[in-house]
């Protein structure tokens, strides 16, 4: 693939001619390497893609940085969801993905890429975890969004996030609703983070969808 990302591409141990697959894009200042150990159980069914940010953000990696937080740098943003949306693509053709199982997860910055490319990309994505993120303004604003009502969504806040507020998790709960999609929302007794209940309650709607 023609990418500017760096990837690691977890090879499902069986084929058939369309598969599922799941993509993973981290938070600030972390790596590709950081969310994998939550679909465990999906490596032998499903391709699994976790992309590394295009930005050096220490100690790790960034997909974009903000003015303040729930503000990214509209410029960032814009270029790397284009060139996710161009990965996912590119993706789907080039190892037959199955295009009505095609799921994105991510984790606070990674979450709110994952949300803003289920509104922009329409019938290619099935499903999205969104664990501690939100949706900015500006996409719901500016961005050309598509049809959301096939959409399958779970999303999940600690109710002691200092990073990002949990009530702009509940605002996203109530605008992917408002379009129509089938949201699954809950909160945690953490900060901003993923419990073992956060985690086992991911891996059950994956399972369920």
């Amino acid at each position: 693939m023609k990418s500017p990302f760096t990837c690691i591409h977890t090879v499902p141990e069986t084929t058939t001619d369309k598969q599922s697959a799941i993509f993973l894009l981290h938070g600030m200042g972390s790596n590709e390497e950081d969310l994998p150990q939550l679909v465990q159980d999906f490596k032998g069914s499903h391709h699994i893609f976790s992309l590394r940010g295009p930005i050096v953000f220490d100690p790790g990696y960034a997909f974009f940085t903000n003015e303040e937080e729930g503000k990214p740098i509209r410029a960032e943003f814009d270029e790397v969801l284009r060139y996710i949306q161009s990965f996912i693509q590119e993706a789907i053709v080039e190892f037959g993905l199955d295009e009505d199982q095609i799921y994105v997860l991510g984790f606070s910055q990674g979450a709110v890429l994952a949300q803003s490319l289920a509104l922009t990309m329409g019938g290619v994505i099935r499903g999205v975890v969104a664990l501690s993120g939100y949706v900015p303004d500006f996409v719901k604003v500016d961005y050309e969004k598509r049809a959301v009502d096939h959409l399958n969504v779970f999303i999940s806040h600690g109710a002691y996030d200092y990073i990002i507020p949990p009530h702009w998790g509940e605002e996203s709960k109530e605008y992917f609703e408002s379009l129509g999609a089938h949201v699954t929302f809950k909160t945690y007794n953490d900060g901003h983070g993923v419990t073992p209940e956060n985690h086992q309650d991911l891996v059950a709607f994956l399972r369920s969808h």
